[in-house]
Protein backbone atom coordinates (compact mmCIF):
# COMPACT_ATOMS: atom_id res chain seq x y z
CA UNK A 1 0.00 0.00 0.00
CA UNK A 2 1.21 3.74 -0.98
CA UNK A 3 1.03 5.98 1.71
CA UNK A 4 1.11 9.64 0.01
CA UNK A 5 2.49 12.08 2.28
CA UNK A 6 1.06 16.08 2.62
CA UNK A 7 3.17 18.25 2.06
CA UNK A 8 2.82 21.43 3.86
CA UNK A 9 3.37 25.08 2.27
CA UNK A 10 5.59 27.21 4.70
CA UNK A 11 4.96 27.03 8.74
CA UNK A 12 1.87 27.24 10.10
CA UNK A 13 0.75 30.85 10.82
CA UNK A 14 1.49 31.34 15.05
CA UNK A 15 -0.81 34.69 14.84
CA UNK A 16 -4.54 35.57 14.46
CA UNK A 17 -4.64 37.67 11.63
CA UNK A 18 -7.81 39.95 12.58
CA UNK A 19 -6.09 40.19 15.95
CA UNK A 20 -2.83 41.18 13.92
CA UNK A 21 -4.66 43.52 12.21
CA UNK A 22 -6.23 45.82 15.26
CA UNK A 23 -2.74 45.94 16.50
CA UNK A 24 -1.54 47.23 13.34
CA UNK A 25 -4.55 50.03 13.64
CA UNK A 26 -3.14 51.06 16.98
CA UNK A 27 0.53 51.57 15.85
CA UNK A 28 -0.70 54.05 12.54
CA UNK A 29 -3.17 55.81 15.14
CA UNK A 30 -0.04 56.19 17.49
CA UNK A 31 3.03 57.16 14.97
CA UNK A 32 0.98 58.61 12.24
CA UNK A 33 0.94 57.13 8.92
CA UNK A 34 4.14 58.85 7.60
CA UNK A 35 6.35 57.59 11.60
CA UNK A 36 5.48 54.17 11.43
CA UNK A 37 8.30 52.01 9.79
CA UNK A 38 7.72 48.37 8.33
CA UNK A 39 9.88 47.70 11.38
CA UNK A 40 7.45 49.41 13.91
CA UNK A 41 4.31 47.17 12.28
CA UNK A 42 6.36 44.29 12.44
CA UNK A 43 6.97 44.83 16.27
CA UNK A 44 3.54 45.94 17.14
CA UNK A 45 1.81 43.27 15.08
CA UNK A 46 4.09 40.33 16.17
CA UNK A 47 4.16 39.12 12.69
CA UNK A 48 7.53 38.52 10.83
CA UNK A 49 8.51 40.59 7.69
CA UNK A 50 7.59 37.69 5.46
CA UNK A 51 4.50 37.48 6.66
CA UNK A 52 3.38 40.78 6.81
CA UNK A 53 4.50 41.49 2.76
CA UNK A 54 2.57 38.00 1.84
CA UNK A 55 -0.29 38.72 3.99
CA UNK A 56 -1.34 42.25 4.48
CA UNK A 57 0.99 43.54 1.64
CA UNK A 58 3.33 47.06 1.61
CA UNK A 59 2.50 49.99 4.00
CA UNK A 60 0.12 51.28 2.18
CA UNK A 61 -1.92 48.20 1.32
CA UNK A 62 -2.02 47.62 5.18
CA UNK A 63 -3.23 50.94 6.12
CA UNK A 64 -5.80 50.99 3.44
CA UNK A 65 -6.86 47.54 5.25
CA UNK A 66 -6.72 48.95 8.65
CA UNK A 67 -8.28 52.08 7.54
CA UNK A 68 -11.50 50.43 6.27
CA UNK A 69 -11.65 47.90 9.00
CA UNK A 70 -11.84 50.76 11.59
CA UNK A 71 -14.11 52.70 9.62
CA UNK A 72 -16.23 49.57 9.46
CA UNK A 73 -15.96 48.81 13.11
CA UNK A 74 -16.75 52.95 14.41
CA UNK A 75 -19.61 52.86 11.83
CA UNK A 76 -21.54 50.16 13.44
CA UNK A 77 -20.75 51.81 16.85
CA UNK A 78 -22.06 55.46 15.55
CA UNK A 79 -25.37 53.69 14.10
CA UNK A 80 -26.25 52.08 17.32
CA UNK A 81 -25.72 54.88 18.95
CA UNK A 82 -27.55 57.45 17.06
CA UNK A 83 -30.61 54.77 15.85
CA UNK A 84 -31.21 53.62 19.49
CA UNK A 85 -34.78 54.07 20.21
CA UNK A 86 -34.54 56.67 22.61
CA UNK A 87 -35.19 60.28 21.90
CA UNK A 88 -33.97 62.54 19.17
CA UNK A 89 -32.01 64.54 21.83
CA UNK A 90 -30.48 61.48 23.75
CA UNK A 91 -29.33 59.76 20.52
CA UNK A 92 -27.40 62.83 19.38
CA UNK A 93 -26.21 63.23 22.95
CA UNK A 94 -25.27 59.07 22.65
CA UNK A 95 -23.39 59.88 19.67
CA UNK A 96 -21.16 62.93 20.79
CA UNK A 97 -20.62 60.84 23.67
CA UNK A 98 -19.52 57.60 21.91
CA UNK A 99 -17.50 60.44 19.97
CA UNK A 100 -15.46 61.03 23.10
CA UNK A 101 -15.34 58.20 24.84
CA UNK A 102 -13.31 56.42 21.58
CA UNK A 103 -11.32 59.36 21.56
CA UNK A 104 -9.76 59.01 24.81
CA UNK A 105 -9.72 55.31 25.62
CA UNK A 106 -7.04 53.97 27.97
CA UNK A 107 -4.34 52.11 25.76
CA UNK A 108 -4.93 53.70 22.57
CA UNK A 109 -3.84 56.97 21.18
CA UNK A 110 -6.45 59.78 21.88
CA UNK A 111 -7.89 60.99 18.57
CA UNK A 112 -9.47 59.21 16.13
CA UNK A 113 -7.88 57.17 13.24
CA UNK A 114 -9.64 58.69 10.13
CA UNK A 115 -10.00 62.41 11.64
CA UNK A 116 -6.62 62.65 13.12
CA UNK A 117 -3.81 60.13 10.96
CA UNK A 118 -6.16 59.90 7.53
CA UNK A 119 -6.41 62.74 6.79
CA UNK A 120 -2.78 64.18 6.75
CA UNK A 121 -1.91 61.39 4.02
CA UNK A 122 -1.08 62.21 0.64
CA UNK A 123 -2.86 59.33 -1.15
CA UNK A 124 -5.91 59.83 -3.40
CA UNK A 125 -7.61 56.95 -2.42
CA UNK A 126 -7.10 57.21 1.06
CA UNK A 127 -8.76 61.02 0.41
CA UNK A 128 -11.33 59.14 -1.54
CA UNK A 129 -12.03 56.70 1.00
CA UNK A 130 -12.77 59.69 3.66
CA UNK A 131 -15.22 61.05 1.24
CA UNK A 132 -17.31 58.59 1.21
CA UNK A 133 -17.04 57.73 4.53
CA UNK A 134 -18.01 61.10 5.76
CA UNK A 135 -20.95 61.06 3.22
CA UNK A 136 -22.38 58.12 4.78
CA UNK A 137 -21.78 59.62 8.90
CA UNK A 138 -23.64 62.60 7.39
CA UNK A 139 -26.69 60.43 6.13
CA UNK A 140 -26.91 58.30 9.33
CA UNK A 141 -27.17 61.55 11.08
CA UNK A 142 -29.89 62.80 8.62
CA UNK A 143 -32.00 59.95 8.55
CA UNK A 144 -32.07 60.05 12.54
CA UNK A 145 -33.43 63.25 12.55
CA UNK A 146 -35.87 62.47 9.53
CA UNK A 147 -37.17 59.97 12.06
CA UNK A 148 -37.40 62.87 14.25
CA UNK A 149 -39.51 64.94 11.81
CA UNK A 150 -41.71 61.72 11.59
CA UNK A 151 -42.14 61.24 15.26
CA UNK A 152 -42.85 64.58 15.34
CA UNK A 153 -40.02 65.33 17.72
CA UNK A 154 -38.47 68.39 15.55
CA UNK A 155 -40.97 69.96 12.42
CA UNK A 156 -41.25 69.41 9.53
CA UNK A 157 -39.21 72.34 7.67
CA UNK A 158 -36.02 71.22 10.08
CA UNK A 159 -32.86 71.93 8.19
CA UNK A 160 -31.54 68.35 7.91
CA UNK A 161 -28.88 68.78 5.93
CA UNK A 162 -27.35 71.19 7.48
CA UNK A 163 -27.95 70.34 10.84
CA UNK A 164 -26.47 67.07 10.11
CA UNK A 165 -23.25 68.24 9.15
CA UNK A 166 -22.78 70.58 12.37
CA UNK A 167 -23.66 67.18 14.25
CA UNK A 168 -20.23 66.08 12.32
CA UNK A 169 -18.15 68.97 13.02
CA UNK A 170 -19.07 68.72 16.88
CA UNK A 171 -17.53 65.55 16.64
CA UNK A 172 -14.68 66.21 15.12
CA UNK A 173 -14.31 69.46 17.21
CA UNK A 174 -14.71 66.96 20.26
CA UNK A 175 -12.17 64.55 18.79
CA UNK A 176 -9.31 66.99 17.97
CA UNK A 177 -9.50 68.25 21.75
CA UNK A 178 -9.49 65.10 23.29
CA UNK A 179 -6.14 64.79 20.72
CA UNK A 180 -4.98 67.74 22.03
CA UNK A 181 -5.42 66.28 25.74
CA UNK A 182 -8.64 67.71 27.14
CA UNK A 183 -9.95 65.30 29.71
CA UNK A 184 -12.66 62.97 29.30
CA UNK A 185 -14.79 64.14 31.93
CA UNK A 186 -14.78 67.78 29.86
CA UNK A 187 -15.46 66.64 26.83
CA UNK A 188 -18.51 64.70 27.92
CA UNK A 189 -19.79 67.53 29.93
CA UNK A 190 -18.98 69.92 26.62
CA UNK A 191 -20.95 66.81 24.90
CA UNK A 192 -24.06 67.03 26.17
CA UNK A 193 -24.32 70.76 25.85
CA UNK A 194 -23.79 70.11 22.22
CA UNK A 195 -26.67 68.03 21.26
CA UNK A 196 -28.63 70.60 22.21
CA UNK A 197 -26.79 73.29 20.04
CA UNK A 198 -28.31 71.61 16.70
CA UNK A 199 -32.12 71.34 18.22
CA UNK A 200 -34.86 73.64 18.20
CA UNK A 201 -35.14 75.63 21.69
Amino acid sequence: MIQKSIRRRGRPRNFKESAALEKAIQVFWSKGYDGVTVDDLVAGMGVGRPSLYSIFGDKRTLFLRALRTYAERKGALTANALLSPHSLRESLASFLRYTVTSATDKGSASGCLLMCVAPLVNDAEVRRFLRNAAAAAVALVERRFQSGISAGEIPSDFPVAARAKQVLDLARGLTMRAQMGVSRKALLKDAEEAADLVLPP
